[in-house]
């Protein structure tokens, strides 16, 4: 492993009952800083002496909350934008599609199985968030990089957080309160008590967006599935805020694990806990973001519907960035099937499998060439 020392003192050998002790000096803050200081140093020690992208030139993505009003806004902006816009899905295909932002929900429903519990759930996520980045950026005038939503603050109150708050700056607050009796998360082995929310957005930007895909396989109860994969559903985007989900995995012990405990041993161990251990109870950071959120996001095919979810996501690729940066030994290596849980049996995945995205505007790639964020070719970008 390449791990250096780390500004808060011996953190590599305190134990995972431990980490949660670590939050007045911020476990995330000292992974970050670490992270970013064997990447220069990385670059310092390379024989190449020009690089097109380097650590200190590349794009930064940011916490949500450290963003100024203005950014928040221009963000905001882009993905209303996305909305407005005319999709370019073949409507032969995706019936339902009806706008710029269906194209991504409409991706990842068709290929939701064959990337997700799979060896190419890390890095087909990082190219599809960098396609949204892409599409805000090219398409819709957005002048920034992808914020991410720090799941490591306002576990016990999402309402809280700026993320969910509702205000103009926020990326919608909780549905309205229905009455439903949870949700069912982990491939439906883990029971989810209700939210305060449950219905259609009511508050901040995204109040009354219109969705027009899916629910694929809805996991609220009460939700009904469409009728028909990719036919067209025009509804309200719901949300059920739950501190459940948040409080119980979004913590620094799940964050220490997996970035310098046991579940980081290796690429396997770290995206399979990750991802979660749902025969054992274990919902994993990946899945509890999207059960945090609740409502359409908790949908493993249409969760993209809540855009949100490339918040979300662009954490999930943080957090796998801090890792390969901690591990920069194993930082191009990859791990798991060609089937969603090795079901059914399937061969391994290969750095040489190729990533398609079909209307998105982006060119198909293999998987090797997106497991570093500064390669230059398609990615130059690191996080703050």
């Amino acid at each position: 492993m390449y791990i250096h020392s780390i500004s808060a003192a011996a953190l590599a050998l305190v134990s995972l009952t431990q980490a949660a002790a670590l939050q007045a000096r911020d476990l995330l803050q000292d992974l970050q800083d670490q992270a970013l200081q064997n990447l220069q140093d990385a670059e310092s020690n390379s024989a190449v002496t020009k690089r097109s992208c380097s650590v200190f030139n590349a794009e930064v993505r940011r916490d949500w909350a450290w963003m100024s009003s203005k950014e928040r806004k221009a963000y905001i902006k882009a993905v209303q934008c996305l909305f407005a816009s005319p999709s370019k899905s073949d409507p032969a295909k995706v019936p339902g599609a009806r706008n710029r932002f269906d194209d991504f929900v409409a991706q990842h429903i068709d290929q939701a199985i064959s990337i997700h519990g799979t060896g190419n759930f890390l890095s087909w996520h990082r190219y599809f968030v960098f396609g949204y980045e892409k599409a805000l950026r090219e398409e819709c005038g957005y002048m920034g990089s992808q914020p991410y939503w720090n799941w490591f603050t306002h576990q016990d109150n999402l309402r809280a957080s700026p993320v969910f708050d509702g205000s103009d700056t926020s990326m919608g607050g909780d549905g309205a309160f229905v009455p439903h009796n949870g949700s069912v998360g982990g491939a439906g082995l883990i029971p989810l008590p209700s939210g305060e929310g449950g219905g259609c957005i009511e508050s901040g930007p995204f109040k009354g967006v219109q969705l027009n895909l899916g629910p694929v396989s809805p996991t609220m109860a009460g939700e009904v599935k469409v009728n028909s994969t990719f036919a067209y559903n025009p509804r309200c985007l719901k949300r059920d805020l739950t501190t459940f989900a948040s409080s119980n995995w979004l913590t620094l012990e799940n964050l220490y694990n997996v970035t310098l405990g046991a579940a980081s041993a290796n690429i396997a161990t770290f995206q399979n806990e990750l991802q979660g251990r749902f025969a054992q109870g274990f919902l994993g950071m990946h899945a509890a973001g999207h059960f945090a959120i609740g409502g359409d996001a908790g949908d493993l095919f249409s969760s993209p519907n809540d855009p949100v979810f490339f918040l979300h996501h662009a954490m999930v690729d943080r957090v796998w960035w801090i890792w390969q940066a901690l591990h920069l030994d194993q930082a191009k290596t990859i791990a798991g099937t060609i089937t969603i849980d090795n079901n059914p049996p399937s061969r391994n995945a290969s750095l040489d499998d190729i990533i398609h995205t079909d209307s998105l505007n982006l060119d198909d790639r293999k998987i090797g060439d997106l497991l570093g964020t500064l390669d230059g070719t398609p990615f130059c970008y690191t996080y703050l």
